[in-house]
């Protein structure tokens, strides 16, 4: 089998990368440039994921996306979150203030195309159920739905591999662990300092999990930037 693979260099995608690379006798990594506020963290680190594991990695521009609005892409403040917080009503208002419109039936139309036309047998995506609680274009519905648009607009449809439909965060970390994926490569923040903010809904996210697990978090000391980031100093 070989695999299309959305990449983005975070927690989930980062996890479901090695497992296709596990299985797959060949990958294709697609990372999205779409002028969200992390884009140079999440090319940097999905080059050096494809390095280390000699994948091929093309970076597609999408400019555009940006005029879309939203606060990945705008200029408006991103909503942050308390961890109690992110389970509940809460949680809604930030996945909408942060959604950017079509994003994944963009991405997925696109790895459709290179899929069908360089002869790929699956497209592999992070989706996972966590994020299918506040975004609907994680879901396994929707994965399922894909699939069959699939059918009708591709002549050879690729099927959707999503490995991690049915894990929290945390059960994304067990797995990782488990299969020696590249955790401590992978960039979770919605910004791109030099350090994760520790204060975003997926900076927040990504620390609970690992703790929930019990496990150090072996990227960025994302503790030591939410200490800074709260004390107002630069991060």
């Amino acid at each position: 089998m070989k695999s299309v693979i959305l990449l983005s260099a975070g927690l989930d995608s980062s996890v479901a990368f090695k497992h296709a690379y596990d299985r797959c006798s060949e990958l294709l990594a697609l990372t999205f440039d779409y002028g969200q506020r992390a884009a140079a963290k999440e090319i940097e680190h999905a080059t050096i994921i494809c390095r280390k594991f000699d994948v091929r990695n093309e970076v597609i521009e999408l400019p555009w996306i940006r005029n879309f609005g939203g606060a990945l892409t705008d200029a408006s403040a991103l909503p942050e979150l308390a961890e109690h917080e992110l389970d509940g009503g809460a949680s809604v208002d930030s996945a909408r203030r942060v959604w950017v419109p079509a994003r994944n039936l963009l991405f997925l139309s696109i790895a459709a195309g290179y899929a069908e036309d360089r002869g790929y047998d699956l497209i592999t995506v992070g989706f996972d159920a966590e994020e299918a609680a506040t975004f609907p274009d994680n879901s396994s519905e929707f994965v399922e739905r894909f699939n069959r648009v699939l059918e009708y607009g591709t002549l050879k449809p690729p099927a959707i591999d999503a490995p991690l439909i049915n894990l929290d965060k945390a059960g994304i970390v067990r797995l990782g662990v488990a299969i020696d994926a590249p955790l401590g490569l992978s960039w979770s923040c919605y910004e791109s300092g030099d350090l994760p903010c520790g204060v975003c809904e997926s900076c927040l996210r990504r620390a609970r999990a690992f703790a929930e697990v019990g496990a150090k978090d072996p990227g960025l000391d994302i503790s030591s930037a939410q200490e800074r980031k709260n004390s107002r100093e630069p991060v």
